[in-house]
């Protein structure tokens, strides 16, 4: 894409050669290993991957519980390597709100769904004082559970509370760890459709990482990252079903899923990740090199003769 276009473009999050390596006495890991990832703004994206493949660790550093080894990270204009600790702890409590799989992390159970909420936005952008808790409940369908304490909630209602929470003090993204990895089919699909609902009414941009490849009906952009990179990405497609959307016709999710075609991903230096059950597919099992020809406007990769 030209350099220029991508100026142009609204992005909330920058990743640009992306490592992060973890250190011991005994051994080094190399988590990310020069991921680029640029976010627009009011995106509804996933990242997925395998377990080790490095996507919590990109989610961690995004929310600033994690600092990276190298490269770039911008976040709503802020420099992450620059920052002070004063500055990292308000871009924490103003800029990002956080959803986990356990939302134990999120809730205090000896206090009610509503008092949860309040207490975050005492804490939150310089002590607000401004109570948007019962609207906060009502967005994600619990207004009749604004006084019940954790034990009395289910697990799909637990997590939906902790949606509200990290909405508490107004956060420009929204951070979702496996967010559905405790609850059952039915009910994650309700809790990614609030995503999508405080998405769409909000305008917030949701970052969700997770291991299940389904959720590409619920998002317009899915990132696969492989070996601590960005390897493909699945994009929501303008289409018939789009259109017929607008106009105020209602399409189940089976025709949206429809709506995506799968990109690789070239980094800066041209490099591409071959999926390994491509090369599979053409014998290309223990060999390094492939062999590559231009015919027209198609680039055709080719088991080499020996």
């Amino acid at each position: 894409m030209n350099n220029d276009v991508e100026d142009k473009k609204s992005y909330i999050i920058r990743c640009e050669n992306l490592v992060k390596i973890y250190k011991t006495s005994e051994i080094e890991v190399v988590a990310l290993q020069g991921l680029d990832l640029n976010v627009e703004q009011g995106e509804l994206m996933a990242i997925i991957g395998n377990s080790g493949s490095g996507k919590s660790t990109l989610l961690n550093m995004i929310g600033g519980l994690d600092k990276p080894s190298a490269g770039a990270l911008i976040v709503d204009g802020k420099d992450l390597f620059k920052m002070s600790e004063k500055e990292m702890n308000q871009y924490k409590r103003n800029t990002v709100g956080f959803v986990w799989q356990n939302s134990a992390r999120n809730l205090i159970p000896y206090l009610t769904a509503r008092e949860n909420i309040k207490l975050v936005k005492r804490i939150g952008r310089a002590g607000s004082e401004s109570d948007n808790s019962e609207q906060l409940l009502e967005l994600v369908g619990l207004g009749h559970r604004k006084n019940n304490k954790l034990g009395e909630l289910s697990g799909g209602e637990q997590q939906r509370v902790a949606i509200a929470i990290a909405l508490a003090n107004e956060p420009k993204l929204l951070l979702a760890d496996e967010p559905t990895g405790a609850v059952d089919t039915k009910t994650s699909e309700q809790i990614l459709d609030f995503f999508r609902k405080i998405n769409r009414e909000l305008g917030i941009t949701v970052v969700i990482v997770t291991h299940d490849r389904q959720i590409a009906r619920k998002v317009d952009r899915v990132v696969a990252i492989r070996d601590g990179k960005t390897s493909s990405e699945f994009v929501r497609k303008r289409s018939y079903v789009d259109v017929l959307q607008e106009v105020g016709n209602l399409m189940d999710s089976t025709e949206e899923e429809e709506t995506h075609e799968e990109l690789a991903v070239l980094d800066k230096a041209g490099r591409v990740q071959i999926p390994r059950e491509y090369l599979d597919s053409i014998e290309i099992k223990n060999s390094n090199k492939v062999k590559i020809e231009l015919e027209g406007s198609r680039i055709v990769l080719y088991k080499p003769e020996r």
